[in-house]
């Protein structure tokens, strides 16, 4: 698999038998399975779309492993139960697929830039931060207001950017999530001036 790009891997792993669960993930990806993690789990929330709850339930996991990734850890841990979590039928035949597509969008026109600082250990409890606050913003968004979709978005935009190591995505994806954020605060805050 060494040499192949991310969406290829991606594509392999969800064509292959084997059951798609996070365990699965962080064995197939294992030297980036916490951005491979928070680019899945978060991939339904940045879909502006009705997902019966289910985005809160990945969000949830996110938050788990952000705060891992702030604390040090190298590699993932989850409880037993929430390690067989299986990825939807619909998640693997409806949504990846998008993914990849939207993952070599990416691939076409990156390269790497500043690789070595965001492999660095203190930049990527940054990253768990910033992950965190993110997730956190989508958590707790109106349900059904679609205001989740731009910080889940931003999450997915610095999972690529660790996945290619390129830097310039990374603050693609800061200045989505922060967007998102704002307009969430913003619109907050005009609702509450209205009574």
């Amino acid at each position: 698999m060494q040499g192949q790009t991310f969406s290829a891997r991606l594509s392999a792993w969800l064509k292959n038998k084997s059951p798609k669960t996070i365990a699965q993930l962080d064995e197939t990806f294992a030297e980036k399975s916490f951005a491979v993690a928070f680019l899945l789990l978060m991939a339904t929330a940045a879909i502006p779309i009705p997902t019966g709850g289910i985005t809160h339930v990945f969000e949830v996991i996110t938050l788990l492993l952000a705060a891992e990734l702030i604390a040090g850890r190298r590699t993932i841990w989850l409880p037993k139960r929430w390690r067989s979590l299986r990825l939807g039928k619909t998640l693997q035949a409806k949504a990846l697929p998008k993914l990849i597509k939207f993952i070599r969008w990416f691939e076409r026109y990156s390269r790497p830039r500043m690789s070595n600082l965001l492999q660095h250990r203190l930049f990527l409890q940054v990253v768990g931060l910033v992950v965190f606050v993110f997730t956190l913003a989508a958590f707790l968004a109106v349900p059904f207001s679609g205001l989740d979709t731009l910080p889940a978005l931003g999450v997915m935009l610095i999972s690529l950017s660790l996945l290619l190591e390129d830097i310039f995505i990374f603050i693609g994806g800061i200045v989505v999530g922060a967007t998102g954020i704002a307009i969430s605060i913003g619109l907050g805050t005009a609702f509450l001036t209205m009574f």
